[in-house]
């Protein structure tokens, strides 16, 4: 899951479609990897009492004590905090850098992993992109949406070219839509003309509830499974499963 623009939704599309593949009957893995930190401390983890984070998966390549089961089940989250601010630095004179997280996702068995990346094309980022099989972008329906995602298709492109043949784009997803502004049905249509059919049915409505659920430490399955917001990702994980 990646944008490397701020606040767009992208961790609370990783979370809730966590939870709602998990609810489809499929083992799910979240691994945080911004620094931030948000999808640990939403998925209702306290960030100051980890054990071990992604970053020592990262430095270490060691995956043992570092795996939380969360209180839904099927869902799993490797964690962590700030501590993951100094791991480009750490990684960045080692050989094979790119490829830290791959050595990390190889070692595991699930039906789905997701990958909350950090809002820029750092290093982190390039690692992601060279662990993942395909590519979900957020985008928020506002009128700078555009901007930035030739950049990100550039790297992606550059990723496939040199260090994993296998990644594709899965898909992108409209977040915080409003069916009451032209503006919001202006992106759509932009995007529709832009990327057609990679662009999901389901739109992600701007939804008091979804904003909400992280504070409680929820995803929107369990804060409000009625709510507008949860209705659509319910719909958004029916349709990133028959994509397969």
């Amino acid at each position: 899951m990646l944008n490397q623009k701020g606040g767009v939704g992208k961790t609370t599309t990783v979370i809730s479609l966590a939870s709602y593949l998990a609810k489809a009957g499929k083992t799910v893995l979240i691994i945080d990897l911004d620094p931030q930190g948000n999808a640990t401390s939403g998925i209702g983890i306290d960030k100051s009492q980890l054990q071990a984070t992604t970053y020592d998966a990262l430095t270490t390549g060691s995956i043992d004590t570092l795996l939380v089961q969360t209180a839904w089940d099927g869902v799993v989250i490797m964690p962590t905090n700030q501590e993951l601010a100094g791991a480009e630095i750490d990684l960045a004179q080692t050989d094979k850098r790119e490829y830290k997280l791959k050595h990390i996702v190889d070692q595991l068995s699930f039906d789905y992993i997701l990958i909350d990346c950090p809002p820029s094309l750092g290093l982190l980022t390039i690692n992601a992109l060279t662990a993942a099989d395909s590519l979900l972008i957020p985008v928020q329906t506002e009128y700078y949406a555009l901007e930035g995602l030739g950049q990100l298709l550039e790297v992606m492109q550059r990723v496939r070219a040199g260090l994993n043949t296998k990644l594709e784009l899965l898909g992108i997803v409209l977040t915080m839509y409003d069916g009451r502004t032209s503006l919001s049905e202006q992106v759509k249509q932009e995007i529709v003309k832009h990327f057609g059919d990679k662009l999901f049915k389901s739109v992600i409505p701007r939804n008091v509830r979804l904003a909400e659920a992280p504070s409680h430490g929820k995803p929107i399955s369990e804060h409000d499974s009625w709510s507008k917001g949860a209705r659509a990702y319910k719909a958004l994980a029916k349709e990133v499963i028959n994509r397969g």
